[in-house]
C-alpha cells in the first residue's frame, strides 16, 4: 500500500518554480530562522573551504555563507531551477567583486549529485521537510562531507501548522498537511548515517494573520503547497473551503488567527570510524524553552 504522506517531488518542484518571484516577500519566518542559524555559527569553530547550501531557495544563506567564510566556494543546490536563477540574479554587485564565484546545481537533496568527500560543510535551512527518505538524505550528506565536516540544518517539527491540521481533520480520507518528523527521530537518523554527537533543539513560532485565507496565501507565496500523494485531487468546492475556515476560526484570539511553526535546529559532525566503535553516539537534546 502506498503511503499517502509520501511527497510528489514533481509537484514540489513545480510549486517552487511558480513561487520563485514571490518567495522573498512572504518568507518572514524563513528569514528569521536563517538569521538565528547564522548566529549559531558564532559558537562553532569551523573554517570550511567548500560549502553546500542544500535547499538554497533564493540564495540568501548562500550569499551570507560566502561573505562569512571569505574565499570559500559555496555551492547552491535546489530542486527548482527558478529558485537558483533568483539566487544568481539577486546577488549584489559588491558580492560578485569580493566573494569567490559560486556554483549552482539543480538537484534533489535525497540524491546529491556531488563527489564523495567534496565538502567541508553542509548547510540546509528549512528544506529537509521536503524529503521522503531522511536516511537517504543523511547518508548522502555523510558521503559528500569530508571527515570532521559540519552539517548544520533546520527543519519543521510535528506541531507545525497544527491549526490547519485540526481544521482539515474533518476529511480523514485525504492528507491536507504534511507529516513532520520528531526531533528525536532526526537525532536517531543522524547517528544511523555516520554523524557524531548531534545537538538538537526546538523553538516554536506563532505567526498571526487577519484571516484564514491570509495564512493560505502566505503558504502559496512561498511554494508550500500540499504535495502529499494522498491529497485531494481537483478543485475543492466552496463548501469544503468554508468548512475549513469555520473550524480554523476557533483558534482566533485577540482578533488574529495563528499559524504555529515548530522549528528544529541541529548540527552534527561527520564521524570518523574511531568515533563509533559500536555504532553508537550520544545525542544532545535541549528542552523546549
Amino acid at each position: 500500500m502506498t503511503d499517502s504522506y509520501l511527497l510528489d517531488k514533481a509537484r514540489i518542484r513545480s510549486s517552487f518554480e511558480r513561487a520563485a518571484s514571490s518567495y522573498d516577500a512572504a518568507a518572514i519566518l524563513q528569514h528569521e530562522v536563517r538569521m538565528r542559524m547564522l548566529a549559531r555559527l558564532d559558537y562553532i569553530k569551523v573554517a570550511p573551504n567548500d560549502i553546500l547550501d542544500a535547499g538554497a531557495g533564493t540564495g540568501h544563506a548562500t550569499r551570507a555563507l560566502a561573505t562569512r567564510y571569505a574565499g570559500s566556494r559555496v555551492v547552491a543546490l535546489d530542486l527548482a531551477m527558478a529558485m537558483l536563477q533568483q539566487t544568481q540574479a539577486r546577488a549584489p554587485w559588491w558580492h560578485r567583486l569580493m566573494c569567490r564565484p559560486q556554483a549552482a546545481i539543480c538537484g534533489d537533496i535525497e540524491r546529491l549529485p556531488l563527489a564523495t568527500a567534496s565538502m567541508d560543510m553542509i548547510w540546509s535551512g528549512l528544506a529537509l521537510q521536503w524529503c521522503n527518505d531522511l536516511d537517504a538524505a543523511f547518508s548522502g550528506m555523510a558521503r559528500v562531507l569530508r571527515s570532521d565536516g559540519l552539517f548544520m540544518f533546520s527543519t519543521f517539527g510535528p506541531d507545525t501548522l497544527k491549526e490547519l491540521r485540526a481544521a482539515t481533520s474533518a476529511d480523514p480520507d485525504h492528507v491536507h498537511v504534511s507529516r513532520f518528523i520528531d526531533m528525536h527521530d532526526i537525532g536517531d537518523a543522524l547517528v544511523r548515517n555516520g554523524f557524531s554527537e548531534p545537538v538538537l533543539d526546538v523553538e516554536l513560532f506563532v505567526l498571526t494573520y487577519d484571516g484564514v485565507l491570509d495564512v493560505m496565501r502566505d503558504l502559496k507565496a512561498i511554494g508550500a503547497h500540499n504535495a502529499a500523494l494522498g491529497r485531494r485531487r481537483g478543485l475543492d468546492g466552496k463548501g469544503f473551503l468554508q468548512g475549513i475556515i469555520e473550524r480554523y476560526e476557533r483558534f482566533r484570539e485577540q482578533g488574529k488567527v495563528p499559524a504555529t511553526f515548530e522549528v528544529i535546529y541541529g548540527h552534527a559532525w561527520k564521524a570518523k570510524r574511531a568515533d563509533l566503535p559500536a555504532g553508537l553516539s550520544p545525542i544532545k537534546i535541549y528542552p523546549r524553552p
